[in-house]
């Protein structure tokens, strides 16, 4: 339900663990070290993106150095570059005012990953937009990721085989999507690594979702559930033709997001991707909103409607028809 996480929630949450954690270290210490920060945090993802964001601060720092008098681009003044980051990376040393807000930034990032990682994956390819993403570049980013790697290891392998070391990020988006497709990708249990930012500062997921969210889903559970599909009146026949206008195809496929295509296949279709793409197939031929409905109440009576998936997935259905009208 990426919709529903709250940003705000998991910045002051950060903000919070962050400080904690930023409190114990640096009272018996002034500066911090690269192999300390590897061992700060349980959640060991934590540390692997503050590394990645000190390295990329590395990067920028390298443009600015750079000039229109000296070659860059040579591959001697590369490897020494390398060499030179390679020492640097050997010793990292931070104070308090500084790390203070890269471990933020890495808290944060960590939670969205868990909760999220569909929209991480977006992200992270997002950011190259109609740019180029370099093999190599995303060969280097999975060196920092520990939780929920597999898709993107996919996506490298993939790029390896077709030797293309160089591809625009809305095709990587597109790759990865067609990865996603093809292979039953279950996120890592989130309240594992959850539990583990508990032990320094207690964390339910409940309080990364908005209130608004928790209040409409409250409300649904006082008022009861909402009426069946069979009960829905189907339309009246069209008596002018018996061939209904077939609407846009793959529209509601189209309009799906990554972490919704996830969410109802693992949630509503027991996570069996080819069964829930078939069915939007079939819901993509049907005339109506409420023939949709009745054919998914027929097939799919044990689904529970006072579920957050259920009530997600017909506002998408709803949202397609109302397109077509």
């Amino acid at each position: 339900m990426d919709e529903k996480i709250s940003t705000k929630a998991i910045t002051e949450y950060s903000q919070a663990y962050a400080a904690k954690l930023a409190d114990q270290f640096f009272a018996k210490k002034q500066q911090i070290s690269g192999v300390e920060i590897l061992s700060l945090c349980d959640v060991k993802q934590v540390n692997l993106f503050v590394v990645r964001e000190l390295m990329n601060i590395w990067s920028h720092e390298t443009e600015k150095i750079k000039s229109p008098y000296f070659d860059y681009e040579t591959d001697e003044v590369k490897t020494a570059l390398v060499q030179f980051q390679n020492v640097l990376s050997n010793h990292i040393s931070v104070g308090k005012a500084d790390f203070q807000h890269l471990l933020e930034v890495a808290i944060a990032k960590t939670i969205q990953l868990i909760l999220s990682p569909y929209d991480f994956y977006s992200e992270t390819l997002e950011s190259y937009g109609k740019g180029y993403l370099k093999t190599e570049v995303l060969r280097k980013e999975l060196k920092y990721l520990k939780i929920n790697k597999a898709p993107l290891e996919n996506l490298l392998s993939k790029l390896e085989e077709r030797k293309s070391e160089l591809i625009t990020g809305n095709e990587a988006f597109a790759l990865l999507d067609h990865i996603l497709e093809e292979v039953n990708f279950t996120p890592e249990d989130l309240e594992q690594h959850l539990s583990q930012f508990s032990k320094l500062l207690p964390l339910k997921v409940e309080s990364l979702f908005d209130q608004q969210s928790i209040a409409k889903i409250n409300e649904k559970k006082v008022v009861g559930p909402t009426k069946a599909f069979s009960e829905l009146p189907l339309p009246p026949k069209d008596t002018k033709s018996n061939n209904p206008t077939k609407l846009k195809p793959n529209r509601l496929r189209d309009n799906l997001t990554i972490n919704q295509k996830f969410m109802f296949t693992k949630i509503l279709f027991k996570g069996d991707f080819e069964i829930f793409s078939e069915e939007i197939e079939k819901i993509e031929s049907m005339p109506s909103l409420n023939h949709a409905l009745a054919h998914l109440g027929d097939s799919y009576p044990a689904w529970d409607r006072e579920s957050e998936e259920y009530e997600e997935f017909l506002e998408v259905l709803e949202k397609r028809f109302s397109q077509s009208t």
